[in-house]
């Protein structure tokens, strides 16, 4: 099939023409098939590539600005879909190394990017109202706790000095406190 009897497929195609398509895709596949061919990839791919790339050639049929070099634009086509598939298959690569196997993907799908996203605001959402169920203790309550969660803690002689609370009362009261908090939490369906 020489270039001028392409191009006049090209424009009676592009104006509806089943039978100069049917003539295009007959004379022109033997071009795409040594093009896949040339690049070695398997049946499932090649016939992959080959679909593609008359999906893409119809897509752009009457986008063509040079239609006598229909088979330039396929072969082209051809080739940098090919390259696609290999370059997606050298990010597959199978492993026997179980370190490999083992290691967990660093690269997240969009559902566990999704689930995360939520997992951390319904954290967020229970870290508030942990803290505004702490807000409604009392002074006490609110004073010991929050000397006790300091980082690093403080002894029980440190807070009894500080709160002026008998180092023996100290446990038995941060008990209560926290009873109460979690009753709180509890009655709120928090927890």
């Amino acid at each position: 099939m020489d270039r001028a009897e392409v191009g006049a497929l090209v424009q009676s195609a592009v104006d509806g023409d089943a039978a100069a398509w049917k003539a295009l895709v007959e004379g022109l596949s033997p071009l795409v098939w040594s093009v896949v061919r040339a690049h070695r990839l398997s049946d499932a791919d090649g016939h992959e590539v080959y679909q593609t790339v008359w999906f893409r050639f119809a897509q752009h049929l009457g986008r063509i600005r040079e239609p006598d070099k229909a088979g330039s634009w396929l072969a082209s086509t051809a080739r940098n879909e090919c390259l696609k598939v290999i370059r997606g298959l050298t990010r597959l690569l199978p492993t026997d190394d179980p370190q490999v196997l083992d290691r967990i993907s660093e690269d997240r799908t969009p559902e566990q990017s999704l689930i995360d996203a939520e997992d951390q605001a319904d954290e967020a959402r229970r870290i508030r109202m942990l803290w505004q169920e702490f807000e409604e203790l009392g002074d006490r309550c609110r004073q010991l706790l929050r000397v006790l969660m300091a980082s690093p803690p403080p002894s029980y002689v440190e807070v009894s000095a500080a709160l002026g609370i008998a180092v023996g009362s100290i446990g038995p009261l941060r008990q209560r406190c926290l009873r109460r908090l979690r009753a709180r939490l509890d009655a709120r369906g928090a927890v």
